[in-house]
C-alpha cells in the first residue's frame, strides 16, 4: 500500500470530486479584487465555476460590457493567480 502525505491525499480527493469547482471558486473570490481591482470587485455580485467556465454575475451594464471585452485577459489573470489552467471560458451574466 502506498503512502500519501495529507496534502497529496486532499489534492487527489479534490481532483476526483465534484467539490473541486467550489473550492476553486472560493480561491478566485479571495484574489478577485487583486486580479480585477477594487471597483470591479465591488460591483461583481457572484463568481461561480462549472467545469472550466467562470460565470461572473453583475447588475451593472457598463461593467458587463467591460468584462465581455476583457474575457481573454481575465482568463489569463485567473489562471495565473491560481497557478494552474482552471478557466477556459467566461460567461458574463
Amino acid at each position: 500500500m502506498s503512502e500519501y502525505s495529507m496534502r497529496d491525499a486532499i489534492k487527489k480527493f479534490l481532483e476526483q470530486s465534484n467539490i473541486r469547482s467550489g473550492v476553486q471558486a472560493l480561491q478566485i473570490e479571495e484574489v478577485w479584487e487583486q486580479i480585477m481591482g477594487k471597483t470591479i470587485a465591488r460591483y461583481t455580485d457572484k463568481l461561480r465555476i462549472m467545469n472550466d467556465t467562470l460565470f461572473i454575475t453583475t447588475q451593472v451594464a457598463p461593467l458587463k460590457q467591460e468584462l465581455i471585452f476583457q474575457k481573454e485577459k481575465i482568463i489569463q489573470r485567473v489562471n495565473e493567480a491560481l497557478g494552474q489552467k482552471v478557466i477556459n471560458k467566461i460567461v458574463v451574466q
